[in-house]
């Protein structure tokens, strides 16, 4: 009995040591003017983990590097999408410019 009760654990605790957090992986890319390039891991940091927008929505995001982030199915990319680009502009990342952010899922 005792191991199989170690066994369950085990299995029970993989979820915390696997590499990936969430179901659904995004990429995130930002226009500003003409210029396109993915969003720099620090303002995803930014965004994710120290969310100034008071929704709780986005609470389950998670950046995991440059342009990359990993999202539950709870967040619906479309709004993350609207609410990390006015975020993003009204916090001068577009140096005075409107910053657009477009995120596609990762198949």
């Amino acid at each position: 009995m005792q191991g199989a009760l170690r066994t369950e654990i085990c299995r029970k605790a993989r979820c915390y040591t696997l590499a990936e957090m969430y179901a659904r992986k995004l990429r995130a890319e930002m226009t500003i003017g003409a210029e396109r390039r993915p969003v720099p891991l620090d303002w995803l940091d930014s965004f994710c983990m120290r969310n100034f927008t008071g929704s709780a929505e986005f609470d389950d995001t998670l950046p995991t590097g440059e342009g990359l982030l990993e999202a539950s199915l709870r967040v619906d990319p479309s709004r993350l999408a609207a609410a990390m680009s006015e975020w993003f502009t009204k916090r001068g990342k577009g140096n005075g410019q409107a910053v657009v952010v477009e995120l596609r899922e990762e198949k």
